[in-house]
């Protein structure tokens, strides 16, 4: 590799006239916002449209790097990036004690102590590196490492790592979203956590990604299982020895548009005390999902899934202990649950869009678990988005939440969200 030219140039508009690697007959532009370290840029316009090109990325995934470094040979890219997100919210009517709007947390029966709140998080900003490359025998390969802010007790921030992956052609390892989460087709929100019934789980896994024709493609993976139970007398969580399989089939048309189906097949064990011996459990799931352009300026979200014992792909159930719950004599079982979100997008102009969702998660067969187990919630999301200057946006939504517990008593809240993010 060639020692790069020590010259910062920013990719006007005399660079990104000239169109770059064309993908499904549609020119690839190098965008003017991009400031690039290079001998020739012209050599690596092929890797720069894989990296500003998104694919499996949600709403808040940030994916388009403000900083690139280039080889001379144009061979490899290399792509620095980030955001920085402030958010204020206030809960009115019914409160969360938390920065995320997560309906399984709404106090049930209402607390009169728990009715309103000011909050302001600077959660989910983020730093990413990205790197991609060609070889004549091997072909592109990517890495790809991003962290985010997060909350560490006490009102404390740390960084956690969101992903950290590597791919050779369709082959990816590392941790990242699950194959079985269609991020693509979660709805835009100011909201960290996102709806209550939206799938989003990230794992380490190794997964096959090939693509069939121009319009077909799937995936199926082995991915590193992560459970959370809720134990019966004389029973305990042992580790997890089988993988989670998730696979997918899915349809793409135009730029905007896919239709999928995916599937998920799990082994949850633990040890029966009383018996001595280990027991296992199968948990499956299978989901619809996608995303239409109706109009030019108007786009429909949806995604829907139902099953067993997939509980920790759910926003709203995950880490609650419902992957596995007592049957009632003694042993686990995997409960079924159901999830589905529905969202429209609306671009009112280059600068400006709106968004609203519906959400719901539910269970069956939690009557185990007592009266105040969670039976369903609920999610409302109206957003809007404006970018001030290139790169600067702010946001304002208003969420409306309800959580049910199987005795029919159910309690809601309230939010206001305000935020303002740079991306760089």
């Amino acid at each position: 590799m060639n020692l790069l030219k020590p010259a910062v140039l920013a990719c006007a508009a005399a660079m990104s006239a000239a169109p770059a690697f064309a993908a499904d007959d549609a020119p690839f532009y190098i965008p003017e916002r991009a400031v690039i370290v290079t001998g020739d840029s012209a050599y690596a316009k092929h890797l720069i449209e894989i990296m500003y090109t998104p694919t499996n990325r949600h709403f808040h995934d940030v994916y388009a790097p403000r900083f690139l470094l280039l080889d001379s040979e144009g061979k490899v890219a290399f792509g620095i990036g980030g955001s920085l997100k402030g958010l204020v919210s206030y809960d009115f009517c019914g409160a969360i004690d938390q920065s995320g709007f997560v309906t399984y947390d709404i106090p049930v029966p209402a607390n009169p102590a728990l009715r309103n709140r000011l909050n302001g998080t600077v959660n989910s900003s983020s730093l990413f590196l990205h790197l991609v490359g060609s070889t004549e025998n091997l072909g592109t390969y990517q890495m790809y490492f991003q962290t985010e802010v997060t909350n560490v007790g006490d009102g404390g921030f740390g960084l956690r790592v969101k992903h950290a992956y590597a791919s050779l052609g369709n082959v990816t390892a590392g941790l990242t979203s699950s194959v079985f989460v269609d991020d693509e087709a979660g709805i835009a929100t100011v909201d960290n956590q996102g709806p209550c019934g939206e799938l989003s789980a990230k794992n380490v896994l190794v997964r096959y990604s090939p693509k069939f024709s121009r319009h077909w493609s799937g995936a199926i993976s082995v991915e590193l299982p992560q459970a959370s139970y809720t134990l019966a007398p004389n029973t305990e969580k042992i580790n997890q020895r089988v993988p989670d399989i998730p696979a997918y089939i899915q349809y793409s048309w135009g730029s905007k548009s896919h239709i999928r189906l995916s599937g998920l097949l799990r082994n949850l064990s633990y040890r029966d005390i009383a018996t001595g011996r280990n027991r296992f459990v199968t948990g499956w799931a299978a989901q619809l999902s996608g995303l239409a352009s109706l109009t030019p300026d108007l786009t429909l979200y949806y995604q829907a899934a139902v099953g067993k014992g997939y509980a920790r792909y759910v926003n709203d159930l995950g880490g609650n202990g419902l992957d596995l719950i007592p049957d009632g004599d003694g042993s686990l079982k995997a409960p079924t649950s159901m999830n589905y979100e529905v969202g429209l997008q609306y671009s009112i102009s280059p600068k400006a869009f709106l968004a609203a969702s519906y959400s719901q998660a539910r269970m069956y067969g939690q009557q185990s678990l007592g009266s105040d187990a969670y039976r369903y919630g609920q999610y409302v999301s109206v957003s809007g988005f404006y970018n001030i200057v290139r790169d600067l946006q702010i946001g304002v939504e208003y969420l409306y939440g309800n959580r049910a517990d199987i005795s029919r008593v159910h309690n809601h809240a309230n939010r206001i969200n305000a935020m303002l993010q740079f991306s760089f």
